[in-house]
């Protein structure tokens, strides 16, 4: 019953936030738009962002030097050639990486 009551509860939003969505027309959008461009292009936020990812890759380096060595032999020969390649690129710092950002 509860989860009937959930489901309904979602649907009931949904359907409201689209309502209100097309009533705040394509003019309330741009602002939107707007202002989220404005927010991105915050030097405080941009920094941030660059933290963040920099602090991801070193925390994913450990993971992975982490499963490589408890994984070891056990991993599939395609697998271990795309962990070596990432170490390769991980330490002479060259190149974008998968999703075209750089390393630096």
């Amino acid at each position: 019953m509860a989860a009937m009551r959930y489901r309904l509860t979602f649907v009931a939003g949904l359907v409201l936030g689209y309502v209100l969505g097309t009533r705040a027309g394509r003019e309330r959008y741009e602002q939107l738009k707007k202002s989220a461009r404005q927010v991105a292009q915050n030097p405080a936020v941009r920094n941030t962002a660059e933290t963040a990812a920099h602090q991801g890759r070193e925390i994913a380096g450990k993971a992975l030097h982490a499963v490589g060595a408890k994984v070891g032999d056990h991993m599939p020969d395609s697998v271990a050639d795309r962990v070596r390649s990432l170490r390769e690129r991980g330490t002479n710092g060259s190149g974008p990486d998968d999703w075209g950002t750089s390393d630096s």
